[in-house]
């Protein structure tokens, strides 16, 4: 399976433009390669290969100063994006969706550029970049697998850095005999079906306060400092939850074996939403959530399952009759069968059972 690893660099202030002009000159090749695509598209019908603008990068020596100075590899892989979200444009096409055509960037939609495993070196504390150097790195944890690629990323805050995509085996951990329904909420970040909750950290109500103040002085005076501040302020809101989530993950993960949670369509859902609900569903990152979620279950051996999220707030876990509720509503009162317990508590119930149903029909 493949699992990142994360590191900062501290490139010295030469390194550091050096960065800054490979992502330019990444950023104009992109640019480049889709503007040939698409022209060529339009006017013969037809679809340049990968392989047919790799060909094209030596004659483009000509026209873009400072290709020599960047990595071929890095070069190619810049193409390689290219082409993946032309594939998946008109793949979808084809499914019948309405896709927007892949971009042009801007520098500031341009953000990282990789080494396909090679062109660059690891060791203790420094990573050899191709065409750029030694670079300081904070390696505060050992790299697990092979590694496949690495991508170098420039943040909004002006920070950098490395990403390491290794194949890994899996840590397949202790097989448990438990398991858990889990609701995701606003009020509450989660209720288990055992009657554990998650209390809602609300890091972002907590910045709220100071990112308003530092909105408005950007807002009178939009210098570049001042924006660097809002930045930095979204970052520390981020990283908080980041860790948040991260650690919540790990204890269920630790703790049962089998986990059943809502598909939540997230994106669906704020589209939906008053613009304080959305607020709060983008403050709790429950898609993140559930990323993290499926991906340290894949790796620990456990049993992950997602289930349609309609009904399990209104039906009744132990009778299974609808029981219409409006939102502020929170208790489930059934009339059938008299059961009455937290309106998230009933709910978690219902996503455990309907996941343990799901998984005997694998089986």
């Amino acid at each position: 399976m493949a699992k990142t690893f994360k590191f900062k660099l501290y490139p010295s202030k030469s390194q550091k433009t050096k960065l800054k002009q490979h992502l330019e000159i990444c950023r104009i090749v992109y640019n480049k390669t889709l503007e040939i695509r698409k022209l060529t598209y339009e006017n013969e019908g037809k679809s340049l290969s990968l392989y047919d603008t790799n060909k094209m990068l030596k004659d483009w020596k000509q026209e873009i100063t400072g290709l020599d100075s960047v990595y071929a590899q890095v070069l190619q892989q810049v193409q390689e994006r290219v082409h993946l979200g032309m594939v998946s444009f008109f793949t979808r096409c084809k499914l019948g969706d309405k896709p927007g055509y892949p971009r042009f960037k801007s520098k500031d939609r341009y953000d990282s550029f990789t080494y396909k495993q090679n062109g660059f070196n690891l060791e203790e504390n420094k990573l050899q970049l191709s065409k750029i150097g030694k670079i300081k790195i904070k390696k505060h944890r050992e790299i697990q697998g092979k590694i496949k690629r690495l991508t170098i990323q420039k943040t909004s805050t002006n920070e950098w850095f490395a990403n390491f995509i290794c194949e890994t085996e899996p840590n397949i951990q202790l097989k448990l005999e438990n398991e858990i329904g889990i609701d995701l909420g606003l009020k509450t970040f989660a209720v288990l079906s055992d009657e554990t909750t998650i209390e809602n950290p609300r890091f972002y109500q907590k910045e709220i306060e100071e990112l308003a103040k530092v909105q408005q002085k950007f807002s009178k005076d939009k210098n570049n400092k001042n924006k660097l501040v809002v930045f930095k302020v979204h970052k520390r809101i981020k990283n908080k939850r980041d860790n948040f989530l991260h650690q919540e993950s790990h204890k269920l993960i630790t703790n049962y074996q089998i986990i059943v949670m809502e598909d939540l369509d997230v994106k669906n859902m704020r589209q939906n939403n008053y613009k304080s609900i959305n607020r709060g569903i983008q403050d709790t990152g429950w898609r993140i959530f559930i990323n993290m979620m499926s991906y340290k279950a894949e790796e620990a051996g456990r049993n992950f399952i997602l289930v349609n999220a309609k009904n399990t707030t209104q039906m009744c876990s132990n009778c299974e009759s609808i029981v219409f509720k409006e939102l502020g509503e929170r208790i489930h009162s059934c009339p059938h069968c008299g059961l009455i317990m937290d309106r998230d508590l009933n709910a978690a119930k219902n996503i455990l059972r309907l996941g343990i149903q799901s998984l005997k029909l694998l089986h």
